[in-house]
C-alpha cells in the first residue's frame, strides 16, 4: 500500500517563479480546464536548433527584451481556449510555486489577448495541489 503524498492547497491565482528562465513574481491563472501550462511569449523563433523568444508581462517590464533560449524543446498539436488546433512548441524547466520547485512541461503562445501571462494546467497540478477557488494567492510569498 503506498501512502498518499500530501496536496498543498492553491488558490485560483498564485504568484509563481521560473527559476531556470530568471522570471520571478509572475502571476499565474490555476486553470483546471487546461491540460497543458502555458507561457506568454512573442517572437517564438527556431535556429540551428536553438528555440528562441520573449517572456511578455506588462506588469514585469525588465523581463519584456530579455531574450530566452532553449536547445531542448519539441513542437505539439494543442486545442486552445477557442477550441482550435495550434502548433506549439513545448519545454521543460521548473515552476516553482510556495516552497515546491516542480519540472513541467510548459507551451509557448502569444496570450496578449488574455488576462494572465501564465496559465497552470492539471499536468502540473496531479497529484500535487488541491485548487480552492475561493483563495487566491494562497501559497504566493509575495501576497
Amino acid at each position: 500500500m503506498n501512502p498518499q503524498k500530501e496536496k498543498l492547497i492553491i488558490g485560483c491565482r498564485e504568484i509563481i517563479d521560473f527559476p531556470e528562465l530568471n522570471l520571478f513574481g509572475i502571476e499565474a491563472k490555476i486553470d483546471t480546464g487546461a491540460f497543458t501550462s502555458v507561457l506568454h511569449c512573442h517572437n517564438i523563433r527556431e535556429e540551428d536548433g536553438v528555440l528562441y523568444f520573449y517572456f511578455l508581462d506588462p506588469s514585469h517590464p525588465e523581463y519584456n527584451n530579455v531574450e530566452q533560449k532553449f536547445t531542448n524543446y519539441t513542437q505539439k498539436k494543442i486545442k486552445n481556449s477557442f477550441g482550435e488546433t495550434e502548433n506549439r512548441y513545448i519545454v521543460k524547466t521548473i515552476i516553482k510555486i510556495g516552497h515546491k520547485r516542480i519540472k513541467s512541461v510548459i507551451s509557448l503562445t502569444d496570450r496578449g489577448t488574455m488576462r494572465f501571462p501564465v496559465l497552470i494546467g492539471r499536468r502540473l497540478l496531479k497529484n500535487k495541489f488541491i485548487v480552492d477557488v475561493s483563495l487566491h494567492y494562497h501559497l504566493s510569498e509575495n501576497k
